[in-house]
């Protein structure tokens, strides 16, 4: 669990990267002492303007410290979210981030361990593969079956997919951190 300070220094370090990738310069973030900011965690960055979604980019495993880990994905989420135009210089002044540290996944047989609003699905058939964050079941109120159709429905999938026994389930939780 990351403290408030721990959280802070995220928030902060994730929006100096955007601000350089969107002004044209490199962002390398100062190498941090805290312990929790140095763990090896997956982690996932949103941008929202105006409520809305704008970029959200992740990685379930980290082969470098968290608060590096974070600036990445913050510059991905910025200018590499395949569903967005990159942001523009225009749209500094009107974002907010949230930063969704995750835990490791787990493969689960039974959806039924599934908890709407503590776990993030993520499901692989196939080669196509889908994940929801917690938070989104929450945020459109859905139940257990809706957040697994809809995470199909992500992966580029048929809605019921799910149900499928060639179908990996996974869950995961997550720290979400909001400015």
């Amino acid at each position: 669990m990351l403290t408030k300070a721990d959280a802070a220094n995220l928030l902060i370090i994730a929006r100096e990267a955007i601000v350089h990738q969107i002004n044209g310069g490199d962002y390398s973030p100062t190498p941090r002492e805290e312990k929790a900011l140095n763990e090896r965690s997956g982690c996932f960055v949103t941008i929202k303007q105006n409520g809305n979604l704008r970029g959200c980019i992740g990685n379930f495993q980290s082969h470098q410290p968290l608060f590096r880990e974070v600036a990445i994905m913050a510059v991905a989420a910025a200018s590499e979210d395949p569903r967005f135009q990159p942001m523009t210089q225009d749209e500094l002044d009107n974002f907010n981030l949230e930063i969704t540290v995750l835990s490791p996944l787990e493969k689960i047989d039974d959806t039924n361990q599934i908890e709407v609003g503590t776990h993030g699905i993520y499901i692989e058939k196939g080669i196509n593969r889908g994940v929801l964050l917690p938070q989104v079941a929450t945020d459109y109120n859905w139940d257990r079956e809706t957040f697994l159709q809809q995470t199909c429905i992500k992966a580029g999938l048929p809605e019921t997919s799910w149900q499928s026994p060639d179908a990996d389930i996974y869950i995961f939780s997550g720290q979400i951190i909001t400015e």
